[in-house]
């Protein structure tokens, strides 16, 4: 059919204007649902509750605790040696000293506490405060400095079936509570390095540390303790052991000098109460060989010797 030009350019004039109005339309991705999916970046999942977290962790403690032990030696921790390995227990522990100059100093607690393991390489020791008796010369009687925290941080290890040694580093601070009687004044930060060593049912822990005073230090002094364990397991719950425990002073009163101890001892356990939870007791009997006896201008040796107690549950 022939169009004349006038209907013709009506024609073009309508398709023209829905072609304008339908552009747009076409152009806008919103109204796309493809182009809308591509666009929108897809949504993340929730990071977990700040709770759920928290709970999660202390649900799996002893999942974690396992995994620590299991993946170092099982000795048994020695009476005045700080062991190298991570352990989850309360301990405490007792002195009975006889001093040089003629007094009886008897101390509860002696600085332990609360051991936790929150990872799978550290611990964590909580102690509490030290109560001290002196009997006979300048009696006195109440808290001694507090030794409040130690740290592990656990460096190598292997259990029995892949090498039996550990090494472990420290640390540790006490602050200056105790009574005027005990107190030195001043707070101590100690760093410490320990490893030990097993051959079959025969093993050797060791420590070294230096104990640094942030006042007082002409008083106090830097000292530098070695403690080494020598230990022996039988039949099951007997665990013989002998310790040289060595102090020496940079300076301060007792500065140049030094003093050993020989410990010879016994610990008996694990005795299963239930489940984990595991008794140990312990004792030695610790005597100075040198230097000899001065008591001035500081008593060193610090004590003659002393009945060493230990009790401890492990969970």
């Amino acid at each position: 059919m022939h169009l004349s030009r006038p209907r013709l350019r009506v024609t073009f004039g309508i398709a023209a204007l829905a072609a304008s109005l339908a552009l747009p339309t076409l152009a806008d991705p919103t109204t796309d649902s493809t182009a809308t999916s591509a666009m929108t970046p897809a949504p993340t999942p929730a990071d977990p509750p700040a709770g759920n977290a928290i709970s999660d962790y202390f649900a799996h403690w002893f999942d974690r605790v396992r995994q620590a032990q299991a993946s170092q030696p099982h000795w048994m921790t020695p009476l005045v040696t700080v062991t190298p390995r991570l352990e989850q227990e309360f301990r405490t522990d007792f002195y009975i000293e006889s001093l040089g100059n003629g007094a009886s100093v008897t101390s509860f607690s002696n600085g332990k506490g609360l051991e936790l393991i929150p990872t799978t390489t550290n611990e964590v020791i909580f102690n509490v405060p030290t109560y001290t008796e002196r009997y006979d010369v300048k009696p006195a009687s109440g808290w001694n400095d507090w030794p409040f925290i130690l740290v592990k941080q656990r460096l190598l290890s292997a259990n029995e079936e892949n090498g039996n040694y550990i090494v472990t580093a420290f640390l540790s601070a006490q602050a200056p509570i105790g009574i005027k009687a005990f107190t030195n004044h001043a707070w101590v930060i100690t760093p410490t390095i320990a490893g030990g060593k097993g051959w079959g049912d025969f093993d050797v822990q060791a420590t070294v540390g230096v104990a640094i005073p942030t006042a007082y230090e002409s008083t106090i002094g830097t000292s530098v303790a070695t403690n080494v364990a020598f230990q022996y397991h039988f039949l099951k719950y007997f665990w013989p052991e002998f310790e040289v425990n060595w102090t020496w002073w940079a300076d301060g009163l007792r500065g140049g000098k030094n003093q050993v101890f020989l410990t010879p001892g016994i610990i008996f356990g694990r005795f299963n109460l239930v489940g984990r939870v595991n008794a140990i007791v312990g004792f030695g009997y610790q005597s100075a060989v040198s230097p000899n006896l001065t008591k001035s201008p500081a008593l060193t040796p610090t004590y003659n010797h002393a009945w060493v107690v230990t009790s401890r549950i492990t969970f």
